[in-house]
Parts: structure tokens; sequence; C-alpha cells
């Protein structure tokens, strides 16, 4: 049998409900309660990002083996499961994903800890707006992990507020790329491998698929697997024209070019998608490729009459 507390998609579930009553009603509620909230919001994001992998990370070994076998999906088992702590959690996110950041994440789970078992000041140690920047940063890398997002997580109308969140934290752009980079890594070897789980493989999409279908494209290499990945931009600049004249035949040939600014990248090999422009910054991609065009020629030629 499988039990609730090792299937991800149901400590997912838990997750989300948490989260959202954290963010419900927040000019009535203290910022104890919100921060409790989260605080076991992200302990279920680092067990649902674990699970994903596998339920054995997160199954409490025992002697019998009872934990883990149920995390297997083996035996009756008599209804009573225990899962990891919280720091065994985290320190398990740390290693499978990379940019977890784990002092964030352990400060976090203390203060809850103090808040609940203590006498100190618990949540009061940190100021709302530094408290929710940590959270944000440290389950955003969760999220991720688990080839989710967050308005999955939080909704449409919610994700402006964790954005703002995040858009104040200055490594956050840092700590997203790599995290969906090493995520990317991490499908291609299973590829590679030939042991992708059957869910990824039913999701896996083609290039075709995964492209974002601006006007302009080129080939670009992977920042995650090094294979051969699609930029994808929908406006250009500096239109020219362009040409050769061949002496010997007195044959002239021109045409119009232009620089396409990139917007989207997409890699079919590890499925990495980079659809933000800090991103594709912070991974070199940013970077104008040359494409051609008739329009472009009766640009730059109009330009010239101008003159």
């Amino acid at each position: 049998m499988s039990h609730q507390s090792y299937d991800h998609e149901a400590l997912w579930l838990k997750a989300k409900l948490f989260i959202n009553r954290a963010m419900d009603d927040q000019d009535s509620q203290s910022f104890d309660e919100q921060a409790l909230w989260s605080s076991l919001a992200l302990e279920l994001l680092g067990k649902s990002a674990l699970a994903k992998i596998s339920p054995l990370l997160i199954a409490e070994p025992t002697e019998e083996g009872k934990n883990i076998l149920a995390a297997m999906g083996i035996g009756e088992g008599d209804g009573k499961f225990t899962t990891v702590s919280a720091s065994t959690v985290f320190k398990r996110c740390k290693r499978a994903f990379p940019t977890f950041n784990l002092v964030h994440a352990t400060e976090i789970a203390t203060a809850r800890n103090e808040y609940l078992h203590g006498a100190g000041v618990g949540f009061g140690g940190f100021p709302p707006d530094k408290w929710w920047q940590r959270f944000w940063s440290s389950a955003s890398t969760l999220i991720t992990g688990q080839d989710k997002t967050i308005d999955q997580l939080v909704g449409f109308l919610r994700e402006n507020v964790v954005n703002k969140h995040l858009e104040q934290n200055q490594q956050y752009m840092e700590e997203r790329l790599q995290s969906l980079v090493n995520r990317a890594q991490q499908r291609y070897q299973q590829k590679l491998r030939g042991d992708l789980p059957e869910k990824l493989q039913k999701a896996w999409k083609t290039e075709s698929q995964l492209a974002f279908g601006l006007k302009y494209s080129e080939s670009a290499t992977c920042p995650a697997c090094g294979s051969s990945g699609l930029l994808e931009a929908e406006e250009v600049q500096n239109e020219r024209s362009d040409g050769y004249f061949d002496p010997s035949t007195g044959e002239h040939e021109s045409w119009g070019v232009a620089d396409a600014l990139p917007d989207y990248f997409s890699c079919a090999e590890c499925q990495l998608v980079l659809n933000e422009q800090a991103l594709l910054e912070l991974a070199g991609l940013d970077d104008p490729f040359e494409v051609q065009g008739e329009e472009f020629l009766a640009e730059a030629e109009g330009e010239y009459g101008n003159d």
C-alpha cells in the first residue's frame, strides 16, 4: 500500500493549502501566524521535492524497516509511519538542489521551533519583509525542483505578490538560473541513463512543442547540457543592407539584415526553458543574433532615402 505521507503530489497539495492560509487575510492575521503557516509549508515543499525523486528520501529509517517499506509501497503497515525531521529534509534538499539556501531554511525552521516550544522571540527576530524574501528564495528552488511554478502554488493573482518579494532578493535570479540549470542537468542525465520516470517521459516535449514560436530564431548552446537549443526573438534593431559585388561580372546583390533581441531559450534535450531577460543575461544568451529579411532592406533603404 502507498501512504499519502510519502506521495509527492499529496505533500505538494498540503504545502499549497498551508502557504495560501499564510497569505489569506494578511490584515487580520498576525505576522507570527503567517510565519508559522509558511514555515510548515516550506518543510512540506522540501518533502514533496525529495519524494518526487524518491519517497525513500523522506522515510525515517527504523530497525524493522517499516517506514522504508511503506515509502516503497510494500506491506500493509499499521497506519503509523514517520518521516524524517525538518533539518534532515533541508540538508537533503541542499544536496539534491545545490542552490537551495540551507542557512535560510534552517533559520526559518529554528524560529518555528522556538515559537512553538521555547520562551524566546521565535518569529519576532525577523522583519516581515526579510522573512518573506528568505522564504520565497528557498521555496522557489523547491518549486522548480518539482517542475512546477509559483502560480501553481499560490495562484495567478498572488504570483505578483511573490515576485515582488523575489525581486527584492539580490541573489534570486542567480539562484533561479542555477536551479533551472541543475534541474535540467538532472533530467538530461536521467534521459542518458534511460531511467526517466514514466510521468516525465509522457510530459517530455519536442523542440517544436517547447518553442515559444517567436518570429526569429537561431541555434544556441544550452548552458545546462551543452546540446544545441533554440534561441528566439520577437523584436529587431539596427536594420541594414548587406551584400556583395563581383567585379569580374559586374553583378551586385544585396539583402537586408537586422539584429534580433533574444526573449526565450529552450532545449529539447534537457527541457531547459529560460523565459526572462535577466535569466538570459546571466546565462550569456542575451547577445543579439543576426537575421535576414527583405523587410530589413526596405527599412534600410528607406532610412537612406531620408538623408
